[in-house]
């Protein structure tokens, strides 16, 4: 067994002075008052590690051409069956910027140019190849507004209007209920249905998560709307450009969650023009849970913890803050083994030269899993 003296910790919900973090192997095996009788490791300011719910790292990869990236495919605007994974590639140097800065997990996605682009993984930004990095499949990427119409010289059917890329959900939505249908009544068997529809009756049971890329209140009705008739229960990505708290009343009498972000990017397109990071006091206070993200690389994910700072500005506690990095996203996201630094959870947290609420603040030493990953 090892130990961190933690002089503050941050565990991911509160705030605890003067305690050890004990583990052995992956897990951490205790937290106590009393010094262990074990080798301690350091000591200082220990924060969970931070999960960025939204990116794109490994994909688009830093130091690259656009033209390298591989986030989006062109080959049609539905395609359920791709799955970012296998696009990444761990030699992305912002991996290391990442894990420097204590964001040691990433849910990488496809982009939004295509209505559903495939499936986004969690993975560990400290592995060295995709078999170590990944963790597993964490939900279907979707699209609305202006990305997905936006990509009409692409191959395959492409919609020109939000109306087009709506009416292209619904009706492959609708398949997929009619065949759901036939096989209740045994008409059909599942070997007798093609995999994009068996994928697609798969998102309307629930068996996989839908991460749905929206930024503008009225798609967010139209996806509301989805999930009234089809009964999905999808998370928001983004919402940039939510503004009035008429829409948060609308997302939390469904229970939804909210990934929130990209903070401190430039709203270049036009359903960006309510953004504003006055914004995130309405999305504070609406009761919606939701956690924050970086949607690497429109901001890098090395800043992401340093977007806490505007909800500070309307009042959330430190811990809160650390919760919106931390605990937030395990929990939206179903991350039983993430998110705190607690007994029975795996050993990945940083420690820090002083609280990393100060603007000189870094990671002095970060542990993946229980092994050094990082030491300044």
């Amino acid at each position: 067994m090892k130990a961190i003296k933690a002089n503050l910790l941050y565990d991911g919900r509160g705030m605890q002075k003067n305690v050890y973090v004990c583990f052995s192997g992956e897990r951490i095996t205790d937290i106590s008052g009393d010094k262990p009788d074990c080798e301690i490791l350091g000591e200082g300011i220990v924060t969970p590690a931070f999960i960025d719910p939204h990116s794109h790292i490994g994909l688009d990869r830093a130091g690259e051409p656009g033209a390298e990236s591989e986030a989006n495919d062109k080959l049609d605007s539905m395609i359920p069956l791709g799955r970012a994974i296998d696009g990444v590639y761990m030699d992305d140097h912002a991996f290391k910027e990442s894990v420097e800065n204590n964001v040691l997990y990433s849910v990488v996605l496809p982009g939004s140019g295509n209505i559903i682009g495939g499936m986004g993984s969690l993975i560990r930004n400290f592995s060295k190849n995709r078999k170590d990095a990944f963790v597993k499949d964490i939900g279907v990427k979707m699209a609305l507004g202006y990305n997905p119409r936006s990509t009409t010289e692409w191959k395959g059917t492409r919609p020109t209007t939000r109306m087009g890329v709506a009416a292209i959900i619904r009706e492959n939505f609708t398949l997929a209920q009619k065949a759901i249908n036939l096989m209740d009544k045994g008409k059909k068997t599942i070997d007798e249905i093609d995999p994009k529809t068996e994928f697609l009756i798969k998102l309307i049971k629930g068996e996989y998560r839908i991460m749905c890329h929206l930024h503008k209140e009225d798609d967010a009705l139209f996806l509301m709307s989805l999930v009234d008739h089809f009964g999905i229960k999808p998370i928001i990505n983004h919402g940039m450009d939510f503004h009035s708290s008429e829409i948060f009343q609308e997302i939390k009498k469904r229970d939804l969650s909210l990934v929130y972000g990209p903070l401190d990017s430039h709203p270049y397109k036009v359903e960006l023009k309510h953004e504003s990071w006055r914004n995130v006091e309405l999305v504070q206070k609406s009761g919606v849970r939701f956690a924050l993200i970086s949607d690497h690389p429109v901001i890098l994910q090395r800043t992401l913890f340093l977007t806490t700072r505007h909800f500070m500005r309307f009042g959330a506690t430190k811990e809160q803050c650390i919760s919106y990095v931390s605990s937030r996203p395990a929990e939206i996201l179903g991350l039983e083994d993430l998110g705190t630094v607690e007994k029975g959870k795996l050993a990945s947290f940083s420690v820090w030269n002083k609280d990393p609420f100060e603007l000189d603040a870094y990671p002095t030493m970060v542990f993946g899993e229980g092994n050094l990953v990082h030491q300044e």
